[in-house]
């Protein structure tokens, strides 16, 4: 042996060396730095082995202790693997306290967690199922694999009662959750984990909070057959994701009775959601060191949402119009949004239409088939029916008969609105109902060093908030202010005076790059000059208490975990880029488990772990940890790595205690299979 090897090697008065003369066939000789072994060659063979393993765990500056020497002799005996290729796997290391495995189904565990995304860690206690997961969580985190750590196990779940206990619910969970804080202690400076804590790096919570990212059951989310609301949602229905395309739903799972909150964006858009409701969010910093977007729960962003006055989180916006199934119109929908701009629909008269733009008056003929636009005079037209010879001269008019079955004949400026068919149609469709809108009452505004703006107005406040409704569903933004009518300088018509009878709504609009809001060529040319509008940003504004709700939280296929709620808002409840570890998974009932292994999201990693002998559920109740093998065994990226009483690092009494209850198992199953078999008898 080695000089610097060999005090190490033979441990403190010789301690190893008795462990190994116990255990070794062989016998050991010790003089000096010298070891003779005597015994049959295969005796010899394996002594030797043993040996060479200690002396290259003792060069490698690793201590070596009894306990190591017992599992170096161990997996020997079993295998071929080098124990000190397994023992010197280093995982996490702090304060010169390094974390390794100590045994091969420990280190093929520890492995697992590397190849795999889901990983179930089986076996008795002791076997550091949970320790070493929760130092494969340390480690991903930093080195920046994950953004997250997330540490969960049953409590309530098992039956337990915990109304009656003192102190608040964190006081009451603390001790179902208090190995865990344990286990993270050892590896990461006690003194951060509060920050780690508070900032969400961290979390601990039991396993019933893991599904509680969730929504009041009346909360409407974006279907491809319009808005419903999220309670009546199923496993199976299609929602809309951010990328516009319908996406399933794999998950719905009601949450009770939850504090609710109200979260607005910058545009006045809004949704309620619990205090645990996960939203994607950026920040000026994050856009300008081009760092992926982050997962925040709602709590972790109140009292936050400014830095130096400027909005700190920003919200994603859809990626491409929503899907809609295209639906026949009665009336072109570039036309319908011309006539909801400066058209007359009373229906005492002639359809009318005003503008000082001939083009437009063109533009509307060539689009209602059987109309002839004639021009009145200033900025006047009448929409005439063309007649052919032998109409009668009773004939409605084409255009107030298909505005009459909109319901929009009799409608005036202020009582005007998009009719449904047009606005839950293609993206084509609503385009060009927003470009007619845009083209008679709206138009680009140019500032100063600036991108252009749109701005449209309308004294109806119903189609005030059609026209958002369009927008947002283009994947852009519109923001709203009010002009009262009330002390407002009257305007001029015709040489007279006018008053406002109406408050004017005034929007000011972005949209997509790709989105072309005009077809008006002197409005198209002064928008693409100016460079267009800018990029649609949304960012939130306000976090504000709403009261107690039953609400429900649903998990989507999308890639992004991302669906559409309320205003076109885009929010998700599964975790990615996670580190998830799930403990004592042996007191989850198999609906639990589901629930849970679903919540995974892109990016993230679970360990579950468990001892199937100690469920402690209540009687007859199913352990989900036990259904879970025979459900998903096979499926690919999923490992269930078995630990044994050999794999036991508690104190050695540990291990004998389990094999003790093993046997005395195996004996009671046989006796019971034995007087089965005789009542059959």
């Amino acid at each position: 042996m080695p000089d610097a090897a060999a005090l190490s090697l033979l441990g403190s008065r010789d301690e190893n060396l008795r462990v190994a003369e116990e255990l070794l066939t062989a016998d050991v000789h010790v003089r000096g730095n010298e070891v003779t072994l005597t015994g049959s060659p295969a005796d010899v063979a394996f002594a030797e082995r043993v040996f060479a393993e200690l002396v290259q765990l003792a060069t490698g500056g690793q201590q070596v202790g009894p306990d190591t020497v017992r599992r170096t002799i161990g997996m020997l005996s079993t295998g071929d693997a080098s124990p000190a290729e397994v023992l010197s796997l280093n995982i996490v290391s702090r304060r010169g306290k390094t974390i390794r495995p100590k045994t091969l189904n420990q280190k093929r565990y520890v492995d697992a967690i590397d190849k795999h995304t889901v990983v179930f860690g089986i076996g008795p206690a002791g076997t550091g199922k949970t320790y070493l997961a929760m130092a494969k969580a340390v480690q991903a985190l930093q080195a920046k694999q994950v953004t997250r750590i997330v540490l969960t196990r049953p409590a309530v779940e098992a039956g337990e009662r915990l109304g009656y206990l003192p102190g608040t619910l964190n006081e009451k969970i603390d001790p179902y959750l208090r190995p865990l804080y344990d286990a993270l202690h050892d590896m990461v400076e006690p003194e951060s984990i509060p920050r780690l804590m508070q900032a969400g790096t961290i979390e601990i919570a039991p396993l019933a909070y893991m599904r509680g990212r969730a929504q009041p059951v009346d909360t409407p989310v974006l279907t491809p057959e319009g808005f419903r609301p999220i309670g009546e949602l199923q496993v199976g229905d299609l929602v809309i994701g951010s990328n516009g395309e319908p996406t399933p739903v794999l998950g719905v799972y009601p949450q009770g009775e939850k504090e609710i909150y109200r979260v607005t964006a910058s545009d006045r858009s809004s949704t309620l959601c619990c205090d645990e409701h996960l939203w994607t969010v950026r920040t000026a910093a994050d856009k300008r060191r081009n760092k992926p977007w982050r997962v925040l729960e709602t709590k972790e962003m109140i009292g936050k949402l400014r830095a130096a006055h400027a909005r700190r989180y920003e919200l994603p916006m859809l990626t491409a119009p929503v899907c809609h199934p295209e639906r026949e119109v009665p009336m072109d929908p570039y036309a319908l949004g011309l006539l909801l701009g400066d058209g007359c629909l009373t229906g005492s008269t002639t359809p009318g239409f005003a503008t000082e733009d001939p083009e437009l008056a063109m533009a509307l003929e060539t689009a209602l088939p059987g109309v002839r636009v004639r021009h009145k005079g200033g900025v006047d037209y009448t929409l005439n029916r063309v007649r052919e010879p032998g109409d009668v001269i009773t004939l409605e008019n084409p255009v107030t008969g298909v505005l009459r079955r909109l319901d929009l004949i009799g409608t005036r400026s202020h009582t005007k609105f998009v009719p449904e068919v047009y606005l839950q149609n293609s993206a084509d469709v609503r385009l060009a109902v927003l470009q007619g809108l845009l083209d008679s009452d709206g138009g680009p505004v140019t500032q100063l060093a600036r991108t252009c703006r749109i701005q449209y107005m309308t004294t109806s406040s119903q189609l005030k908030d059609d026209v958002i409704r369009l927008v947002q569903s283009l994947g852009g933004v519109a923001y709203t202010r009010r002009r009262a009518a009330l002390g407002r300088k009257p305007g001029r018509a015709k040489g007279r005076e006018v008053g406002y009878r109406h408050d004017a709504h005034i929007l000011e609009i972005r949209l997509p790059a790709d989105i072309e809001p005009f077809r008006l060529t002197r409005k198209r040319l002064k928008y693409r000059e100016a460079g267009g509008g800018g990029r649609p940003m949304r960012f939130i504004e306000s976090i504000e208490p709403a009261g107690r709700a039953e609400a429900v939280c649903i998990q989507v296929a999308a890639e992004d975990s991302l669906y559409v709620t309320d205003d076109h808002l885009l929010t998700h409840n599964t975790l990615n880029e996670a580190f998830i570890i799930l403990d004592e998974a042996q007191n989850t009932t198999p609906e639990q488990m589901k629930m849970f292994l679903t919540r995974l999201g892109f990016g993230s990693k679970i360990v579950v772990t468990g001892d199937i002998t100690q469920v402690d559920l209540p009687s007859g109740q199913r352990s989900g940890l036990r259904v879970v093998r025979d459900i998903l065994t096979g499926v690919e990226d999923l490992h269930f790595a078995e630990l044994t009483s050999q794999d036991v690092v508690r104190h050695r009494l540990v291990a004998s205690i389990v094999d003790a209850y093993e046997k005395w198992q195996a004996v009671q199953d046989a006796q019971q299979t034995d007087g089965w078999k005789g009542n059959r008898r």
